[in-house]
């Protein structure tokens, strides 16, 4: 920082203002993409700034007439309006990366109000920037920024707050006539979608589909002023379709719940069972009779069976069920889950086709294409099932998911694979006895847990060949296996941290008991532990603390300094024993 503050020091009174002025923004430029965020804020975009204002940047923030007249006396026809423009905007890039760096999940308030400000910030400089054509550039870049920002936010429980930005980015496509061309609509379409998803989480579902039927007439009145030449251009008719998908989507979302609150005549129609699900023809319900209207293809009405399905306020634990006083809701469901299964073991194309590829063993594919499903879209549909209780889909659809991850050689479908594995271990800790059969999944251990494939060993658990009344037996395979994932040295194949932070709070959760009977014997801890046979316990607590300590989640829960509090008296007691 020193040494290039000396240098703009030296060179500015010998060089001509505006190549000083350009070179200092580009340098700026430069250092942001390497992610020196910090350094290109201070010493090159807020440097320039300077010129313009003395006091501190974000005081001028507030008002339009007094931002124009400050950063733009000339106005915004000036030659030098556009670097201006842009140091403006990547200013508060820096500013948000900065944010992020030190606080990723927003967890301090401050922070999040500095997230909020510099959406403010975007906001105001595209509106000073919006009348102008030339500076669409700035405009398209302002939408990207306050969408990044925006699902950000939205990840962390802020929809209500951002739901006014999406707007304002949707809407500044709208107005910016370079950006209403075919090559934009695709970006349109995603920012109609995240309004939509935005309303959706904020329980406003009937706006969310507003939106959407708004965003379906926009595309369709570009559709018409294309040339009807360009849409026999295959690349111009996929364009097309991708976005209409989208608005899709997130229609079905709201309708195929709606459509059966409204019907009086609704007769409730039995759940389908997995291991009968061959013998019957698609579509079987009224759930999957509205996915092949609306949507053409496997992979599209999956994703609507996920959209439908997914709720930012529910998470992947503790698991539970629709709320148990809408009964229409939980029918509904019902059949989604076993729309999604039907599709995953690939009856829904079988049933449509009299002759099947041979040579396709199962419908999916590493990415979504027109007739297979995505590798992630199916994993995210087996948490679901977790999530919803939906305990025969879960089994079901993990063997199909399984057979698949077990044939990828990336870390990243390695990782999918071990996390699939700890809900499976969790369900029984969770849920005794609810749910009892066998299962293959893959062998994994800390060898395992590399790069590198072992051969295709399987191992099968058996539920119903655990010893009864052994609590231990299944907490010990848990904190076994998830000790050895987060010791091994790939950072790619391990658990995403919210995982490890609910399976170490499950395995507390069972341990605590024990634990604290092992703690209030004193000095007498040896003598304990051997008379009960309580090694265990402290062997699991010790797995538990190394846990935390090797995925660096201690500070997300207060629970965990009282997991480490309490390894260190027993060690402390063990010691004076």
């Amino acid at each position: 920082a020193n040494t290039l503050f000396n240098i703009w020091i030296k060179y500015k009174p010998r060089l001509p203002e505006w190549y000083y002025n350009k070179r200092l923004v580009k340098v700026g430029d430069t250092l942001a993409q390497i992610k020196e965020y910090k350094l290109a804020l201070l010493q090159c975009y807020e440097r320039y700034l300077q010129q313009f204002v003395s006091v501190n940047l974000d005081d001028v923030m507030d008002d339009v007439h007094r931002f124009k007249s400050t950063f733009f006396p000339n106005g915004v026809r000036d030659k030098k309006a556009a670097l201006t423009f842009h140091a403006l905007q990547e200013r508060n890039v820096c500013i948000y990366q900065m944010v992020c760096s030190r606080d990723r999940n927003l967890q301090n308030q401050e922070s999040l109000q500095t997230c909020l400000n510099v959406l403010t910030s975007l906001r105001l400089t595209m509106q000073v920037a919006l009348p102008q054509e030339n500076l669409c550039w700035l405009i398209y870049n302002g939408t990207i920024h306050i969408y990044t920002i925006c699902r950000h936010l939205m990840v962390v429980g802020e929809s209500a707050k951002v739901l006014e930005y999406l707007l304002w980015a949707s809407i500044c496509m709208e107005s910016s006539i370079p950006l209403l061309s075919l090559h934009y609509l695709s970006w349109r379409a995603t920012l109609y979608t995240a309004v939509s998803q935005c309303y959706f989480d904020c329980q406003a579902s009937i706006h969310g589909e507003i939106f959407a039927r708004r965003g379906l007439i926009k595309i369709e009145e570009l559709k018409q002023l294309e040339n009807i030449s360009s849409l026999e251009n295959t690349e111009t008719e996929k364009i097309f379709t991708e976005a209409t998908l989208k608005m899709a989507v997130m229609i079905f979302k709201r309708a195929v719940y709606e459509s059966r609150r409204k019907s009086n005549s609704f007769r409730h129609e039995p759940k389908v069972n997995p291991r009968k699900a061959v013998n019957l023809s698609w579509p079987r319900t009224t759930t999957e009779r509205l996915l092949v209207k609306m949507f053409d293809g496997a992979a599209a009405q999956f994703l609507a069976i996920l959209e439908a399905l997914s709720d930012r306020s529910r998470k992947l634990f503790p698991p539970h069920p629709p709320v148990p006083d809408e009964t229409e809701i939980r029918g509904v469901t019902s059949e989604l889950f076993s729309a999604g299964l039907e599709i995953l073991s690939g009856n829904s194309l079988r049933s449509k086709n009299s002759v099947v590829d041979a040579n396709r063993e199962n419908i999916f594919v590493i990415t979504a294409g027109e007739k297979g499903v995505s590798g992630d879209a199916a994993v995210k549909f087996v948490k679901l099932a977790f999530s919803y209780e939906e305990w025969n889909v879960f089994y079901s659809a993990l063997e199909f998911v399984d057979n698949f991850l077990q044939a990828q050689d990336d870390p990243t479908w390695k990782k999918a694979e071990i996390e699939l594995k700890l809900l499976t271990l969790m369900q029984p800790l969770v849920f005794p006895g609810k749910f009892e059969r066998s299962f293959s999944i893959s062998d994994y251990n800390s060898k395992a847990a590399s790069t590198h494939r072992s051969s295709g060993k399987t191992e099968t658990i058996k539920k119903e060949s655990l010893k009864p009344g052994d609590p231990f037996h299944d907490l010990m395979i848990l904190a076994t296996t998830v000790f050895s994932c987060v010791s091994t040295s790939d950072q790619n194949v391990h658990p995403d941290k919210e995982m490890l932070v609910n399976v170490v709070m499950c395995l507390w959760q069972k341990c605590k008991t024990e634990i604290q009977q092992i703690q209030m014997s004193g000095n007498d801890c040896l003598e304990y532990m051997h008379k009960h046979r309580a090694y265990q316990w402290v062997h699991i607590l010790w797995m538990m603390n190394e846990i935390i300590e090797k995925s660096n989640i201690a500070d997300t829960n207060v629970m965990f300094a009282e997991i480490t509090l309490c390894l260190a008296a027993i060690l402390e007691n063990v010691a004076e024993s």
